[in-house]
Formats: structure tokens, C-alpha cells, sequence
């Protein structure tokens, strides 16, 4: 079935409605690009963009039923989200801003959220120590894509290799790292 055809857009739609978890993959691995990108277009802002993302996929794997094939393509729903995400993202920035420099107008400086911005810094940290454990063949096509921001099209072209490679790599490597991260959350060592 050719991806993005009406008929596997349906039969993607009642794999995530049932719960399956290689139908939320096949959804990610075809529309991550597009989301990410409409995100990145809307806030400027890489940070942004990637929790925007990861908001759009948690939406659309918690609550699949509430896709209507009937009103448009997942490609279409997916950008849908993503776009508001991101006007929503940027009206609270300006938002935070406003306040922000009525505050100073006040006197009052917004003191930084020290334990916020450690904890950022502490998962990033941990995220770098997984990736760098991982095989350089799962390793490599993950910096490409999520450091650089390339496509998993344009991965393949800068490797050399098939697209579904590069797909496999990319999924098998973050499937990794979630398991390490997900044990160290919970306090076990990997």
C-alpha cells in the first residue's frame, strides 16, 4: 500500500484507534518531517518546534479517534495541530514577554526557574551519554536527523543508503535510548 494513499490513511487510522503501537511508528515516520517543520515555520524556535511535536503526536496517539478521514488527510490534521501548537506557543511568549517587561517597568525583575532550567540541562546530559552508547550505525542517522534537522529522505542521501534503512536505524536507536532513559527515570541502572 503506497503511504498517503486513501486506503492506507484508513487502515493506519484503525491500526491507532485499536491501540497498536507500530501503526503510531509508521504515523511518526511519515509525518515527523512535516510536523516538525510547520512547528519550526510558526515559532522559530527549535526548542519549541520539537515540544510542539512531541504535544501533535501525543494528541494524535492518545486521542486517534478524534481524526475524521473524512474531513481531510492525516498529513492535513497533523499540520492543523501543529500550526495552532505553535500560534499557541507564540502568544504565550509574547505573552511572558508583556508581563515580563511590565514587571521591569515596576522594578521587578522575573527571577529564572533555577530547577527548571537544571533539569533541562540534567536530561539533555543524560540524552548525550545514551546516544553516544549507541552503535554508530543507529548513532550517526539520529545526530542527522535530530541535530541537523534533516529529513529521513535526506539522511538516506547523505549515507547512502535506503530510506527504510535509515528508518529502521532511527527507530531502533531512539527505542533504545527510551528504554535507557526510561530506567534511569525510574531509578534502575541499564
Amino acid at each position: 500500500m503506497e503511504p498517503e494513499s486513501l486506503e492506507w490513511e484508513l487502515g493506519l487510522h484503525r491500526r491507532l484507534v485499536a491501540g497498536h503501537h507500530d501503526a503510531f511508528a509508521d504515523l511518526y515516520d511519515q509525518y515527523a518531517a512535516v510536523v516538525f517543520g510547520v512547528a519550526m515555520r510558526v515559532t522559530s524556535n527549535r526548542q519549541a518546534a520539537e515540544d510542539v511535536s512531541q504535544a501533535v503526536f501525543l494528541e494524535a496517539w492518545e486521542h486517534s479517534d478524534r481524526f475524521d478521514p473524512a474531513r481531510g488527510s492525516w498529513r492535513s490534521w497533523l499540520a492543523t495541530m501543529a500550526h495552532h501548537g505553535g500560534v499557541d506557543w507564540v502568544r504565550r511568549e509574547l505573552a511572558g514577554r508583556a508581563r515580563d517587561g511590565a514587571q521591569a517597568d515596576q522594578g521587578l525583575e522575573r527571577v529564572p526557574d533555577v530547577g527548571e532550567a537544571m533539569e533541562s540541562l540534567l536530561m539533555a546530559e543524560q540524552v548525550r551519554r545514551e546516544l553516544i552508547k549507541l552503535p554508530d550505525d543507529e548513532r550517526t542517522p539520529i545526530r542527522i536527523a535530530y541535530f541537523e534537522g534533516r529529513t529521513y529522505r535526506q539522511v538516506a542521501s547523505d549515507l547512502s543508503l535506503p530510506e527504510g534503512t535509515v528508518k529502521s536505524r532511527i527507530r531502533s536507536g531512539l527505542h533504545h535510548m527510551a528504554e535507557a532513559l526510561d530506567s534511569e527515570v525510574v531509578g534502575q541502572e541499564t
